[in-house]
């Protein structure tokens, strides 16, 4: 850090630790959906929809099943569908407006959660606490330009705490079977806002945190508008609009800021949205459909079931753990002297081939063992999934540090997520296909999705190819100057003469 004295860099130290206990305990909590629809089953939610004979648990109740991977569903898609503008809101008024919403939205959603006696609440509830998330996320995200040698392991390691606030359900399922009313727990979460509250006001930016960053920067109300001004003109004025083609984006011009349209039409922006849509697709519909898969390959085994469900929630805790492997992969580079006439925008992208290429993998073979109807097999998958969500979200946030303008963060990144909404509308079609039409068994469906992981490869190989060929026209312009320089040195000789 930069200019820094000893009093920034304690503010920046409480930021960075905060901005990880807040992820790893709330951010995330909504994807901890499969121990909560167990508490939810036992309770009675949605029992109208099994048969007259039947309970909550009981294998004929598929309308049960149904009904709560649909709440999922709805839930995710209003997150992506209403993140650019979100992403808008962000750019526009900066951390602490969107920090408020995120607040009231995780405020309401876990009192709706603690006073609902009807199944219809868990509609706006679960729409409420995924999108507050995914919003702490984002603010939290540009913490690690706070830390510029390790920005992209701050980003990777707060996605890796993202993942494992899943976990925070699993508690609420294990004081639920020690007979704690699931309500109170989510009455102590809701109080927990006040968590919220402080950071937005204390140890986060009024406005945004720059990259790189300005020497002596400090957060506060003092300089509020100086820093928002100079943020506006580097805007303006960039020449790194974006790397898409060997060339940058048509540069502002007086008056005008770089173009957000230019980014949005560049290769690297489809390439980088398919490879978020297929994966983001795919781990929702897992989600989604985590409980009743269980319950099938479990033979309704409710005791089997529970065991699964507190091995998937265990292994989402691991996602701490795995966050910051992709980080370090992208920074594996920094400290290193750059190659001749490469710059540090060129180098990061570099890196961050293998990072995306590592990804696909991943959800590639998640998706392979999830097809299988073997259920110790699942045991991989849970790791795996983890594993790659960690990488996903970390991987999204950080290539768009490197790849595009800051001034331009939150709208691309909500504009990718809104984007990506569109597909989860298959979501639909796709469970009632499964329902219908394979008798609840989704195994084709599952090999469907596999084959279409392989788009996901696309992207990696893209950026792979894009910096080979910055390199090659490095390397032709460096040996194009030494043969102007060579015929000058001739040239002279001979005027000597």
């Amino acid at each position: 850090m930069l200019g820094c004295g000893g009093g920034a860099k304690l503010r920046h130290s409480l930021t960075v630790a905060s901005g990880f206990v807040e992820n790893l305990c709330f951010s995330g909590i909504a994807y901890g959906w499969a121990s909560l629809v167990f508490i939810l089953k036992n309770d009675g939610y949605f029992s109208d929809l099994c048969d007259i004979t039947a309970n909550a648990t009981d294998p004929e109740c598929s309308g049960q099943d149904e009904q709560f991977s649909l709440v999922f569903t709805v839930a995710s898609f209003s997150m992506n569908f209403l993140r650019f503008p979100l992403g808008f809101l962000f750019d526009r008024f900066g951390t602490m407006a969107t920090r408020l919403l995120a607040t009231c939205l995780y405020t309401t959603g876990t009192l709706l959660i603690t006073v609902s006696k009807q199944s219809a609440l868990l509609f706006p509830a679960i729409s409420c606490l995924i999108t507050s998330g995914m919003l702490f996320y984002t603010t939290n995200a540009q913490v690690g330009n706070l830390f510029d040698s390790h920005r992209s392991t701050v980003i990777s390691v707060y996605a890796g705490a993202f993942d494992s606030s899943a976990a925070v359900f699993l508690i609420v399922k294990f004081l639920y079977e020690r007979g704690v009313s699931f309500h109170s727990s989510f009455l102590v979460l809701s109080v927990c806002s006040v968590i919220h509250v402080f950071r937005t006001f204390f140890l986060m930016p009024k406005t945004h945190i720059p990259y790189p960053l300005p020497d002596r920067y400090a957060y506060g109300r003092k300089g509020g508008r100086r820093r928002r001004e100079k943020r506006r003109s580097e805007c303006q004025i960039s020449e790194e609009c974006c790397v898409t083609e060997g060339r940058e984006c048509p540069a502002a011009v007086a008056g005008q800021m770089a173009s957000f349209r230019g980014c949005v039409l560049s290769w690297f922006f489809l390439w980088h949205l398919v490879w978020v849509a297929v994966m983001q697709f795919c781990h929702f519909l897992f989600i989604a459909t985590v409980n009743p898969m269980l319950n099938r390959l479990a033979n309704r085994d409710q005791t089997l079931v529970s065991q699964y469900t507190n091995a998937f929630a265990f292994t989402q805790l691991c996602g701490v753990l795995f966050g910051p492997w992709n980080g370090l992969i992208m920074d594996r580079h920094k400290g290193k002297p750059l190659a001749p006439g490469e710059t540090k925008q060129e180098a990061d992208l570099r890196s961050s081939s293998l990072s995306l290429f590592l990804t696909s993998l991943q959800c590639l073979l998640f998706y392979v063992c999830f097809s299988s109807p073997l259920l110790p097999l699942q045991y991989l998958t849970f790791i795996l999934q983890v594993l790659n969500s960690a990488f996903i979200y970390g991987g999204h946030q950080a290539f768009l540090t490197i790849a595009f303008p800051g001034c331009h963060f939150g709208k691309l990144s909500g504009l990718i997520t809104s984007l990506s909404a569109v597909v989860l509308l298959l979501q639909f079609p796709v469970l009632h296909l499964i329902r219908e039409f394979l008798h609840g068994d989704p195994v084709y469906a599952n090999v469907g999705l596999t084959l279409l992981t392989l788009l996901t490869f696309i992207h990696p190989l893209h950026v792979h190819l894009h910096c080979r060929s910055l390199a090659n026209q490095r390397r032709a312009r460096a040996k194009q100057e030494v043969t102007n320089s060579g015929s000058k040195i001739t040239c002279n000789r001979l005027v000597g003469m």
